[in-house]
């Protein structure tokens, strides 16, 4: 367990530690290397290890210029999206730039640190040229790109493999907590449509709370197993919800609602947004006595949804009522799970008002791959 958190733990001291490591024994490898090719000098390799040990030191700098430019730039932003054509112009790019970079201390700087430092430069057989040099740089930005893409793919590729675990482990778990706890759909929505027949004619608000009910159900059984739905429906549920809670709270309570029109080409996992929103009337509303009060805004920008989201709130330090609890805590888990890289989420506890800010990356529908046990970004 030590061992994978090493290699694979995004923590600071795991990351420092694995970074400082490599570029150790890069260092000692180069260096080590460097003293047996370098053919052009009349010295004994013995006493060419001091100058290829400080030749290593300071070509590091170019080396790492090009790893962590392809580790943090072009694999995430080009690769992982698709686009291996502009990761390729990148790529050949960053190699060039690279190479140019060694040539030119190769050709210039080295030469004025090895005096600096042991009062002399290598007795050259020849002196190497500036295309030389070049060449050479290419090389080394070759071997040290490729190793560093190497160790990125292959963090990506174990840590989407865990969170395709994770999530296989959850659906099953879920889907036996809903076994157990499971009444048959047909006679649930048949008893809401009797209900509702009943109440038609004696009350409207109950034969609408029916109905926004039976909706909410009804797509919490068909839609909520799915790995994405028309962001449409997910927005209506969370209107649905509130409906319920609005005729449960008359004209006491304060609302509103600001949500997109145009939503029809995005798709978005489900159940993202309804603990957000009931956690806004349990710890929120439901304890205030006077006035309560809801703000819901939903704009989509640059196919990101930008989800904002107040509510008022007594003080949980005067009146001992627990903030937020489990819903709030399983929305970061799958937010973390299925939009990895791709959400922010930040929660606010003022004294008298709980504010959500929640950015989610959207799917489009061309985009959209439907399949059971993949995650949203799939």
């Amino acid at each position: 367990m030590d061992q994978q958190q090493f290699i694979f733990s995004d923590e600071y001291k795991y990351r420092l530690r694995r970074h400082l490591l490599f570029w150790l024994c890069w260092w000692i490898f180069f260096g080590i290397l460097y003293s047996y090719t370098a053919k052009v000098s009349l010295l004994p390799n013995f006493e060419r290890l001091p100058f290829a040990m400080v030749d290593a030191l300071v070509f590091l700098i170019p080396h790492m210029f090009l790893s962590y430019s392809l580790m943090y730039y072009v694999i995430p932003k080009f690769v992982f999206s698709g686009r291996y054509f502009k990761a390729g112009i990148r790529v050949l790019f960053f190699f060039l730039v690279t190479a140019s970079i060694s040539a030119l201390i190769g050709t210039y700087l080295l030469p004025l640190i090895r005096v600096a430092i042991f009062g002399r430069d290598y007795d050259y057989i020849f002196n190497p040229t500036y295309l030389l040099s070049l060449l050479a740089g290419l090389r080394g930005a070759i071997t040290i790109g490729g190793l560093a893409a190497a160790i990125k793919l292959m963090k990506h590729w174990y840590a989407k493999e865990q969170r395709n675990l994770q999530l296989q482990k959850e659906n099953t778990e879920a889907g036996l907590r809903l076994l157990k706890a499971q009444i048959h759909p047909h006679f649930l929505f048949n008893t809401l449509n009797n209900i509702y027949s009943f109440t038609q004619n004696t009350s409207a608000e109950a034969s609408g709370m029916i109905t926004r009910l039976s909706s909410l159900l009804r797509y919490t059984l068909y839609e909520g197993n799915q790995p994405l739905v028309p962001l449409q429906k997910e927005l209506q549920m969370v209107q649905d919800y509130i409906g319920i809670e609005k005729i449960r709270y008359g004209n006491q309570m304060e609302l509103h609602m600001d949500l997109p029109e145009r939503t029809t080409n995005y798709y978005i996992a489900p159940l993202l947004l309804l603990p957000l929103v009931e956690n806004c009337f349990k710890h929120g509303t439901s304890q205030m006595l006077e006035q309560p009060w809801v703000h819901l805004q939903a704009i989509i920008v640059n196919d990101q949804l930008h989800v904002k989201l107040l509510n008022g709130k007594v003080n949980e330090e005067t009146t001992g009522i627990p903030g937020p609890g489990i819903g709030i805590r399983n929305v970061k888990e799958r937010l973390s799970l299925l939009y990895p890289g791709k959400h922010e989420l930040h929660i606010t506890s003022e004294e008298e008002v709980f504010i959500v800010n929640l950015k989610v990356e959207l799917v489009e529908k061309k985009d959209v791959l439907i399949k059971r046990d993949k995650p949203a970004y799939a």
